[in-house]
């Protein structure tokens, strides 16, 4: 199969918007870190604790997310120019790398998103609790 320099390019926006979503979720979880920092320091909880660990884990994995979707971008960029170049057969490789790595990078994404919704029910629980 053969493969055009505008091929790659292709996924220029794909990955940009998804770093910006990326980096809007660190944003969000940074925000959340610094209001249960203020709240444990007024009223800690047990229910605290398990918030933290999430966000703990949270940060984690979206350190992770960008780096591969970081990654991703790098190597796009890498095989734009070996196509560039006349390299096919080593841009065609570089290429399929940063589709690996985006693949990797949305898989975490999912995966964050799930502990995401285990935050949101730690919170519900706690709401739930003080509603009796």
């Amino acid at each position: 199969m053969e493969i055009e320099i505008s091929t790659p390019a292709l996924l220029f926006p794909a990955i940009s918007l998804l770093l910006l979503a990326y980096t809007n979720r660190f944003l969000t979880t940074g925000q959340l870190i610094r209001s249960i920092s203020t709240q444990a320091k007024e009223h800690p909880t047990a229910s605290l604790k398990g918030q933290i660990a999430n966000l703990k884990k949270r940060l984690e994995l979206t350190k992770w997310m960008q780096f591969f979707g970081v990654v991703s971008m790098l190597l796009c960029t890498i095989s734009m120019f070996s196509l560039f170049l006349g390299f096919y057969i080593i841009g065609k490789k570089i290429f399929g790398l940063s589709l690996i790595t985006m693949c990797i990078s949305l898989c975490i994404s999912l995966w964050e998103v799930y502990i995401s919704s285990n935050a949101l029910n730690l919170e519900l629980e706690d709401l739930s609790e003080k509603c009796k």
